[in-house]
């Protein structure tokens, strides 16, 4: 009987150091829009990999083009659609003039994943003296690029990246995306000033010369969490990252439909635990363990079934900080407040696409558009150019530090 009350009562303490966590992110996350206004501004080139995305890429780059900001140019690479993705960027191009440059991507190489070489190759082109990679079903408020400049030289950092709003339509969709923006503002506390960089994909910021001290993408070429390897390897050489929430400047739909979400984050859940077996699953154990027991303790007590009189307080006590903790993240980061009484559900959805991860990888099977999500390691050969020289990786531009 003590075992039990104690055990329900430890319960309560973990959930509690959470829901605290969560509080002081409310201050400690900084929201990007908070920082001063600059005297002058640099070149900014922003660079967004494009494969199959003719559902979200006019909407994308219209809203980058629109950016309220000095200097600056869009460059998208089309990597290898199959779809209208390239007539689509053509079109806005027309519309929009020298602004938009379209690049068309080369092979991948072998040792690369895709995304990555289509980022290497977009900062190869690049002219700006910052860069901003930003997938293409993100889009932006008029006002972003310039609150992310403004708040990388406020925070003194040489990279940054955000958490965007996540748009949701379908059930599935409803159900999972949301333990993205709980894990961060529940697991992570911001106060602390040597913690575990943390980075999201969708918008990564970088000084020029940050990115190519660390390699670039280069140096994460075959890394399926590029963000998070990036984001390492900048904080590893104490050249400073910032994380923001981005919420009110980025929107994003990652996936439209179950089937699409379980893939997409079936790609990257066990690499996010470094492919550390004992740890996937004795994390999504627990986090099971943490949102059923204390509803199982009480459905056992309303039903009128034995239950130790000791345990039903904390077992209450539990389920309130885990509803706080997940209404806290659902308000700030503006995702469906009718999941969050769900939340249950959500940690059982997510724990059954983690062990598809835990499948995928350790057999090395599963893709993402069309592509394997591990890469190739045989040789492949290398087109060559009329003149003969190996288009593999792109020349370097001699006036790439010049816009225009």
């Amino acid at each position: 009987m003590s075992f039990l009350v104690s055990h329900e009562w430890s319960l309560v303490v973990f959930m509690a150091v959470l829901a605290a966590i969560a509080l002081m992110n409310l201050i400690a996350m900084r929201r990007l829009g908070k920082h001063p206004v600059l005297p002058e501004y640099p070149a900014v080139s922003i660079l967004v990999p494009a494969r199959d995305e003719e559902r979200n890429i006019e909407a994308c780059v219209e809203s980058l083009l629109q950016q309220n900001y000095p200097e600056f140019e869009v460059i998208v690479l089309d990597d290898d659609s199959r779809d209208a993705t390239a007539t689509l960027l053509q079109e806005t191009q027309t519309r929009s003039g020298e602004r938009l440059r379209i690049l068309p991507g080369k092979p991948l190489p072998a040792g690369w994943l895709g995304k990555h070489w289509a980022c290497h190759q977009l900062a190869e082109a690049a002219h700006g003296e910052l860069f901003l990679f930003t997938d293409a079903d993100t889009v932006h408020h008029p006002s972003a690029l310039r609150d992310a400049v403004q708040a990388l030289e406020a925070k003194r950092a040489g990279a940054l990246s955000v958490l965007p709003c996540q748009a949701v339509g379908s059930w599935g969709e409803i159900l999972v995306i949301p333990i993205l923006s709980w894990v961060i503002h529940t697991f992570v506390p911001f106060i602390l000033p040597r913690r575990t960089p943390t980075a999201v994909g969708q918008f990564m910021f970088f000084r020029r010369e940050v990115y190519e001290a660390v390699g670039g993408h280069a140096a994460v070429r075959a890394e399926v969490l590029d963000d998070l390897a990036l984001a390492r390897n900048v904080h590893r050489a104490g050249l400073g990252w910032a994380f923001l929430d981005g919420s009110g400047r980025v929107t994003t739909r990652m996936y439209q439909g179950w089937n699409e979400t379980a893939r997409g984050l079936a790609k990257n859940l066990f690499p996010v635990f470094h492919y550390n077996v004992p740890l996937l699953l004795f994390v999504w154990t627990w986090l099971l363990w943490l949102a059923w027991q204390p509803l199982s303790v009480l459905a056992l007590r309303i039903t009128g079934n034995a239950v130790p009189e000791g345990i039903v307080a904390p077992a209450a006590a539990t389920i309130g900080l885990s509803l706080f903790t997940w209404a806290v993240s659902a308000v700030r980061f503006r995702m469906p407040l009718v999941q969050v009484p769900l939340y249950p559900v959500t940690i059982l959805l997510v724990t059954g696409i983690a062990l598809r991860s835990l499948a995928w990888h350790l057999r090395r099977k599963g893709s993402w558009k069309g592509r394997g999500i591990h890469v190739r390691h045989e040789a492949v050969p290398q087109r060559r150019s009329s003149s003969g020289t190996n288009r593999s990786s792109p020349p370097r531009d001699p006036e790439r530090n010049r816009l225009g």
